[in-house]
């Protein structure tokens, strides 16, 4: 093992911190966006099989 301590995170200057909340908002739209996609095609999935008789 090393006994080396681990350094402390070093603050982020604002510039960083604009880009870390524009990319989580980016993430997160695209996660919904996800979401949003499969369930559209579970319910045209659905609808087709009982339209179907099954």
């Amino acid at each position: 093992m090393s006994d080396e301590t681990p350094e402390a995170p070093r603050k982020l200057t604002p510039e960083e911190e604009k880009a870390r909340k524009r990319r989580n908002v980016a993430i997160f739209w695209s996660l919904i966006g996800f979401i949003v996609l499969i369930f559209l095609v579970t319910l045209q999935r659905l609808s087709s099989n009982i339209a179907a008789g099954g």
